[in-house]
C-alpha cells in the first residue's frame, strides 16, 4: 500500500510542474516518491508500480485531451505510461550497480525514453521533464548543446541523488557530484543570459505583429460565422497596422475558408494586406490537386500571394490516422481531418528570411534546426489550441517554443486562436504576450507588436550536431552495464 501511495504522490507532484500555475520546483523532488517506491521490488512489482505512476501522472497532465476525444485520451494515457513502467524495469537493474553509477544510470534512460516517446509511432514528445523549466532561464541555457534532454537529465539526476542521500549511500559523493552538475548548469546559464545578446541586439531589427482572435472551436468551420470571423481579423490587423509592423501573423487555420476553392474569403484578405501594406502572413486550410493540406500562405504588401508552406509533421488522430489499413477502428475513436502532409521546408522571404512551424511542429526540434538550417533567421509558429478549452494545454505547448528558441539562439513569434501569443527571444525571455486588462493570456482576443532581431550565421553547437546528447546518454548507460557484468564476472571468478 505504500507503493501506491508514494507512486500517486510522484505522479501529483510531476504533474504540477507541468500546470498553469508556475510550480516547476516540483519537478526537482517528484522522482523521489516514486524511486522509493521501487524499493525491494521484483522486476515484475518495478513495471507495475511505475506503470501505475504513469497512468496517474498522464491522466492529470493531458485531463484536457477529453474535449476532444474520451477513447483516444484513455488509449493514449495507457500506451504512455509505460514509458514509466519501462523506466521501472531499468529502475530495478540499476540496484546491481555501484551508488554512482545509479547516479548516472536512472537519468541516461529516462532520457533515452523520453527520446523514443517522442518518435516512435509518429513520436508524441508533450510534457518532456525539461519542458516544466521553461520558466527557470539559468536552468535552460543548456538547451543549446544538449536540447531539452540535458535539462530533463539533470531533474532526473537531482532526484536520484536526492533519494540516494536519504538512503546513506556515499553520501557526501552523491551531493558532490549534484552540487558541481547543478553548478555548472547554473553558471553557464548565467553566462549565456548575460552575454549572448549583444551580437543580436547589434544586428538587423524587425517589427513583427501576432494576432490572438480568440475564435470558439465551433465557430472556426460554421458557414454562418464566416463574416464574424474575418472582421475580427480585420479589425485586430488594422490595429495592428498602426504600429507600421514589417509582418502581421494570423493563427493556425485562421482564415474561415479553404485555399484553392472559397475565392471571395481569401480576396479579401489579399485586400487587406494592400489595402493596410503590410506584409501578412495567414493560416489556412489549402487544396491542391485534390489534396488538402495545413498551410501557411504569406500575402505581401501588394496583396500578392508569394510563397505557401505546407505542414510537414500531421498531428496523428487529429490530422490523419496512423496504421488506418492496419486497424481499421481507429477511424472511430477521434474527430479525423483529411490532411495531406507537406514535403518542403519553405523559408519565406519577405520581409526577411524566416520558417514557420504550424501547430505541434514546434515540438519537434529537428523541424526547426533544419529551417534554421536552411537559411531562416527567426521562427515563427501559429497554432489553435482552442480545442482543448482554458487549462494548462496552451501553457504546456508554450514551453516547446521556449527551447526552440534557445536550442537555435533565434528570437521566435507565436500567434496562437486563443493564445498564448508572443515573443520569446534567444535565450527564451518572453518579451511580450496578448493578454486582457486581467492580464489573462488565453481565450482572450488582441494583438501585440514587438522588436525582434535577426539571426546572424552562428549556429549553436545543438543546430549544428542536434542530439549527441542522447547518444552520449545511450554510451553512458550500456558503458555502466557493461562494466558492471565485468566486475560481476572477476567478484565469481575470484
Amino acid at each position: 500500500m505504500s507503493g501506491v501511495i508514494l507512486s500517486i504522490l510522484s505522479a501529483i507532484l510531476l504533474s504540477l510542474s507541468f500546470s498553469s500555475f508556475n510550480l516547476w520546483i516540483f519537478a526537482w523532488c517528484g522522482f523521489v516518491p516514486l524511486l522509493m517506491a521501487l524499493e525491494n521490488k521484483s522486476l515484475r512489482q518495478s513495471f507495475l508500480v511505475a506503470y501505475f505512476c504513469g497512468v496517474i501522472f498522464w491522466s492529470l497532465t493531458v485531463y484536457w485531451l477529453i474535449h476532444v476525444t474520451l477513447m483516444g485520451q484513455i488509449i493514449l494515457i495507457l500506451f504512455l505510461a509505460s514509458y514509466f513502467g519501462i523506466f521501472g524495469c531499468l529502475v530495478y537493474l540499476s540496484k546491481k550497480l555501484s551508488t554512482v553509477s545509479q547516479l548516472f544510470f536512472i537519468p541516461s534512460v529516462w532520457v533515452i525514453l523520453e527520446h523514443l516517446r517522442s518518435y516512435l509511432f509518429t513520436g508524441f514528445p508533450w510534457a518532456l521533464m525539461g519542458f516544466s523549466q521553461y520558466r527557470n532561464l539559468p536552468i535552460i541555457q543548456i538547451a543549446d548543446i544538449t536540447g531539452v534532454w540535458g535539462v530533463s537529465f539533470l531533474i532526473v539526476l537531482i532526484n536520484a541523488g536526492a533519494y540516494l542521500i536519504l538512503r546513506k549511500k556515499s553520501k557526501n559523493k552523491i551531493l558532490l557530484i549534484s552540487l558541481i552538475a547543478l553548478f555548472l548548469t547554473l553558471a553557464y546559464g548565467f553566462f549565456k543570459l548575460n552575454y549572448s545578446a549583444k551580437g543580436l541586439v547589434a544586428s538587423k531589427a524587425l517589427k513583427v505583429s501576432v494576432i490572438q482572435g480568440n475564435i470558439p472551436q465551433h465557430l472556426k468551420w460554421n458557414l454562418g460565422a464566416v463574416n464574424f470571423v474575418l472582421n475580427n481579423y480585420k479589425t485586430l490587423t488594422v490595429q495592428a497596422a498602426q504600429d507600421k509592423p514589417d509582418l502581421v501573423i494570423w493563427p493556425e487555420a485562421s482564415v474561415p475558408g479553404i485555399f484553392g476553392q472559397d475565392d471571395h474569403e481569401y480576396a479579401q484578405v489579399f485586400s487587406l494586406a494592400k489595402e493596410q501594406n503590410i506584409n501578412l502572413l495567414v493560416g489556412a486550410v489549402s487544396q491542391f490537386n485534390q489534396n488538402y493540406f495545413n498551410s501557411a500562405l504569406l500575402v505581401n504588401k501588394a496583396g500578392q500571394l508569394t510563397a505557401i508552406y505546407n505542414k510537414l509533421h500531421l498531428v496523428p488522430f487529429g490530422e490523419f490516422i496512423p496504421f488506418k489499413k492496419t486497424f481499421p477502428f481507429l477511424e472511430t475513436i477521434a474527430p479525423i481531418g483529411d490532411i495531406t502532409a507537406g514535403d518542403n521546408y519553405t523559408i519565406f522571404k519577405q520581409p526577411a528570411e524566416f520558417g514557420v512551424l504550424i501547430c505541434f511542429e514546434d515540438l519537434f526540434p529537428e523541424l526547426s534546426r533544419r529551417f534554421i538550417k536552411n537559411g531562416a533567421k527567426f521562427l515563427i509558429n501559429i497554432t489553435n489550441d482552442a480545442w482543448y478549452k482554458e487549462g494548462s494545454a496552451p501553457y504546456q505547448h508554450f514551453a516547446a517554443s521556449v527551447f526552440r528558441a534557445i536550442e537555435n539562439h533565434v528570437y521566435l513569434a507565436r500567434a496562437a486562436n486563443t493564445g498564448i501569443s508572443g515573443f520569446i527571444d534567444p535565450c527564451g525571455r518572453i518579451l511580450a504576450k496578448v493578454c486582457d486588462l486581467h492580464q489573462k493570456d488565453i481565450f482572450v482576443n488582441g494583438q501585440i507588436s514587438q522588436k525582434i532581431y535577426l539571426q546572424s550565421n552562428q549556429f549553436t553547437f545543438y543546430n549544428l550536431y542536434g542530439d549527441v546528447f542522447i547518444s552520449f546518454c545511450l554510451i553512458l548507460a550500456c558503458f555502466i552495464l557493461l562494466m558492471s557484468i565485468i566486475r560481476k564476472k572477476e567478484y565469481n571468478h575470484a
